[in-house]
């Protein structure tokens, strides 16, 4: 009697553990086989820019490449809105199966603390697969203007304190919020004055209505190379590729500072780590090749992959870091 109970036993747990086989087959085989065969069909990156900025240019460069090497069309849609909402709705709308992607961004994470309903969760609702390319911002001066280098401009502001004024973008951009954090760092009392577009920032410089700009190196670059600008400075922790002569802001004085950004995609939660896995390897390869990195270069951008952990972690660092940032400044949530 017991040996039968044992047999029955062990037939049972055997039957179960069958059972679990072909479920879990019944699961997963498919998913499998859809990642053996992706992408089979044009895959979309919703981008929440409009076209022609530094997001839409990297994405269009690096995409043109990853459909090469995967053999499908990558199809760039720009929704540009109010923190990226009408995007990540969008994409979080498909069915998570790596047809549908998104571009974050740094904003993504400022976003964060700027919103009082983004309508998203970017840590929880997304996956990560890859950066793209970080970027540093530039700060400049009017050519023949009296602070030639950060430096000048930092001891000028701590002597006429309230004096001096720094244009940026708009309010609750990665350029506003650079300023507000180098008030912080390089204890100094500037005002910030936002401007609707780079163009406007810049025009304000040449015509003296402020004494300082932060801008992405594509919008200043051809005022520099004119030398009707002066670049004084680069945000990052060290100095630019493109601008190597150049000091970072901690260099000249103005402390614990570094304003980077960066661009990476991302997926729906949900999308099978397969496809990830896909499209993480792809864009490692595509990110080294140098004709690719040398046209980033030439933009002010470092072609550059990730392992999906990376950048997510770079996400919810930023989230935190920006959120101190706006707290500190007493920006009003939108």
């Amino acid at each position: 009697m017991a040996d039968k109970c044992v047999r029955y036993a062990l037939s049972w747990r055997l039957a179960s553990f069958a059972g679990m086989a072909a479920l879990a087959a019944a699961l997963f085989l498919p998913q499998i086989a859809h990642a053996q065969n992706y992408p089979s069909r044009p895959v979309r990156l919703i981008l929440p820019f409009g076209a022609g900025g530094v997001a839409d240019v990297t994405a269009r460069l690096v995409t043109e490449k990853l459909g090469e090497k995967l053999g499908q069309r990558f199809v760039i849609e720009n929704m540009a809105g109010a923190g990226g909402i009408n995007a990540a709705r969008a994409v979080l709308s498909a069915p998570a199966d790596g047809y549908t992607l998104a571009l974050f961004s740094n904003g993504t994470a400022i976003s964060v603390s700027l919103f009082k309903n983004l309508g998203f969760n970017p840590v929880t609702d997304f996956v990560p697969v890859s950066s793209m390319g970080y970027f540093d911002f530039i700060f400049v001066t009017q050519a023949g203007s009296p602070y030639p280098t950060l430096a000048e401009f930092i001891k000028s502001a701590k002597a006429k304190p309230g004096t001096l004024n720094v244009g940026t973008i708009n309010v609750g951009s990665t350029q506003n919020l650079a300023a507000q954090l180098f008030k912080s760092t390089a204890g100094v009392d500037v005002t910030i004055v936002p401007f609707r577009s780079s163009p406007d920032v810049l025009i304000a410089l040449l015509r003296g209505d402020i004494q300082m700009a932060i801008e992405n190196y594509t919008a200043v670059q051809s005022h520099v190379a004119d030398k009707a600008a002066i670049a004084v400075s680069s945000s990052g922790t060290i100095r630019t590729t493109f601008l190597p002569e150049v000091p970072t802001v901690k260099e000249a004085g103005g402390g614990d500072f570094e304003a980077r950004s960066w661009n990476a995609i991302f997926a729906p939660k949900g999308t099978p780590p397969a496809v990830i896995a896909t499209l993480n390897a792809a864009l490692r390869e595509v990110l080294e090749m140098p004709d690719l990195k040398k046209r980033a270069l030439d933009l002010g951008i470092e072609a550059k992959a990730s392992s999906p952990e990376e950048i997510r972690d770079r996400l919810k660092a930023d989230i935190d870091k920006w959120a101190q940032v706006i707290e500190r400044a007493g920006i009003a949530k939108q």
